[in-house]
């Protein structure tokens, strides 16, 4: 992310639980974010590479969601391969666990957990 924003930035899947309760948790303790929802919003390897650039690949591949379990086994074991794996996420952006929150300052955290917001979040 070239331009560091102002504002936390907040991606993932609008529909998905874990993006609402992450979602409601900074906007009940006032902390201003942008929302970047994949399906709307888009996700291409340019970001992904940028994930991957703090974020370990295989914490960042969803391997417990639907997505994930119906894929053939060909596309699981390609998966392991990082240009395999950012075209899966870009194709199935639901294979990319989520949340992914940036803070202002550029660091990154994956998942959601209130206690682990409230470090992050300072």
């Amino acid at each position: 992310m070239k331009n560091t924003p102002s504002v936390y930035r907040i991606f993932g899947i609008k529909n998905c639980d874990t993006m609402k309760k992450a979602r409601a948790w900074l906007d009940a303790h006032g902390v201003a974010y942008e929302f970047h929802d994949y399906r709307q919003d888009g996700v291409d390897a340019a970001l992904l590479t940028e994930f991957i650039r703090h974020i370990d690949l295989t914490q960042l591949l969803n391997k417990r969601g639907t997505t994930w379990r119906q894929l053939d086994k060909a596309e699981q074991d390609a998966a392991t391969d990082t240009i395999a794996a950012i075209r899966l996420m870009t194709e199935k952006p639901a294979l990319i666990k989520r949340p992914v929150l940036v803070s202002p300052d550029g660091r990154y955290h994956l998942g959601f957990k209130a206690d682990d917001y409230q470090q992050f979040c300072r």
